[in-house]
């Protein structure tokens, strides 16, 4: 019986080991040229937009992108646009709103940018540098969906809140020297179960500049 016990918890140990390690959230790691961000992505929250951005990860859409848009005490953003500005379109259809998941836009959440249509983000993605609550669903109004959650770097996102920015043609807040990520990998797969894909996914869409709403 002893020797029984003996052998029957060290495999309860590893079966439990084993659900736990598959229970964690996926991790993904940012390498910008000021540092490294590791972002926490919370699939049971937001099953559809954390799926679609680590598919734009493994697809290296992040990689070589500049945060293009960067306001101190507001956010920092990124996924549309390389070092001297030429557009980088995602192939992939716009995403449901997420927004009412319960997860609030606090400092250093991770949310889609979209335009004024609610349904139309698709790759851009931003970094609250403090809490934004007015970026949240409240009743009627629908926010900005968080999917996300720094555990490392935030000391990065400080950074990279502080540089100068000017104004580019139609585009405001953009840091005067180009700060780029070399590459996002997804360093935990935890979790995440890919979800089918419809058929239009890889059909190109129209080029449209995703944002948040001004800071107020």
């Amino acid at each position: 019986m002893y020797r029984l016990i003996l052998w029957f918890f060290p495999l309860l140990f590893q079966f439990a080991w084993a659900e736990n390690a598959f229970s964690v959230n996926p991790l993904v790691r940012l390498e910008t040229e000021k540092g490294n961000i590791e972002v926490e992505l919370l699939p049971n929250q937001a099953p559809i937009t954390v799926d679609n951005f680590i598919k734009l990860v493994n697809n290296y859409h992040y990689d070589g992108l500049i945060f293009h848009r960067v306001i101190k005490n507001f956010m920092i953003q990124t996924g549309g646009f390389t070092f001297d500005f030429t557009s980088r379109e995602s192939n992939r259809s716009a995403i449901l709103n997420e927004s009412a998941n319960g997860l609030k836009n606090k400092r250093g959440t991770v949310a889609m940018a979209r335009t004024s249509d609610p349904n139309s983000a698709k790759a851009q993605i931003f970094i609250n540098h403090k809490d934004n609550d007015f970026l949240d669903s409240k009743g009627n109004k629908i926010g900005y969906a968080v999917f996300g959650k720094i555990v490392s770097g935030m000391e990065i996102v400080d950074k990279i809140a502080q540089v100068p920015t000017r104004s580019l043609g139609q585009y405001q807040n953009v840091p005067v020297e180009p700060i780029r990520i070399a590459r996002a990998t997804l360093i935990r797969m935890g979790s995440w179960t890919p979800l089918v894909d419809s058929s239009n996914d890889s059909k190109p869409l129209k080029s449209l500049f995703e944002r948040p709403v001004p800071l107020q």
